[in-house]
């Protein structure tokens, strides 16, 4: 039977001898090669690449600087308070202020300062009050308007005018002071009025040949109204 079988053809003797299970192994080896080709097939396809998120928009929120109204910090700028008048501070809508610093400072006359200074800010500026000044009623701490006067070592009332044109007696301490007899230094004496204050009203006298009504007072550059208000019952022409 050996013998016969040896001289067989060796497909027909492959045929002939193939086990019940052979075709079984083949088919899981079949389908393990179709399953290996799949997976290969599915992990090198193409893959959807997403575009990258934009951040110049987030880069530019850091970049600016934070509101200080919402986040709680102190904004450098300073704002009028609540009924506070606008402008207070700085009538020149610059950021500074003119003040008039007149009496017995170093260097009377008027003074550029910053918005917001104080009269110890003024008084540093005139080169400081003279020695022995009484400043007992000025308040330093006070802070200055545009256009004021700041009179440091003044009365608070007009000195003795002088005698009468007939020769009497001298006028009393509150006697007015007469508009076109009076010096400068007398017109220093009068409450607000400096140096250059004084010398703005003897200019004035002068080039109109004297004050013919105390309301002249009005037209004398540095004298608005409210000075004026208190000048008024103090002078006469």
């Amino acid at each position: 039977m050996s013998a016969a079988r040896e001289r067989l053809p060796l497909w027909v003797r492959l045929r002939c001898g193939m086990a019940p299970r052979t075709p079984v192994v083949l088919g899981l080896v079949l389908l393990a090669a179709v399953a290996v080709a799949t997976v290969h097939f599915w992990s090198v396809r193409p893959q959807p690449v997403r575009a990258p998120e934009p951040v110049a928009d987030e880069s530019a929120a850091l970049a600016l600087p934070p509101d200080p109204l919402r986040s709680g910090t102190p904004d450098p700028v300073p704002r009028p308070a609540a009924g506070e008048p606008p402008g207070t501070g700085g009538g020149n809508g610059s950021g500074e202020i003119v003040v008039d610093v007149s009496g017995k400072v170093h260097r009377p006359g008027v003074r550029r300062l910053p918005a917001g200074s104080r009269v110890e800010d003024a008084l540093e500026a005139a080169g400081g009050v003279r020695a022995g000044t009484d400043v007992t009623g000025l308040n330093r701490a006070r802070v200055l308007v545009d256009g004021e006067q700041v009179a440091v070592g003044l009365p608070p009332g007009p000195p003795v005018a002088g005698a009468t044109a007939g020769g009497g007696a001298g006028a009393g301490p509150s006697a007015p002071l007469s508009l076109n007899s009076a010096t400068a230094e007398q017109f220093e004496t009068l409450p607000g009025v400096g140096p250059v204050l004084a010398q703005h009203m003897i200019d004035y006298r002068t080039e109109n040949n004297g004050f013919r009504s105390v309301d002249e007072l009005r037209q004398v550059n540095g004298i608005g109204d409210r000075r004026f208000a208190v000048l008024r019952p103090l002078v006469r022409p």
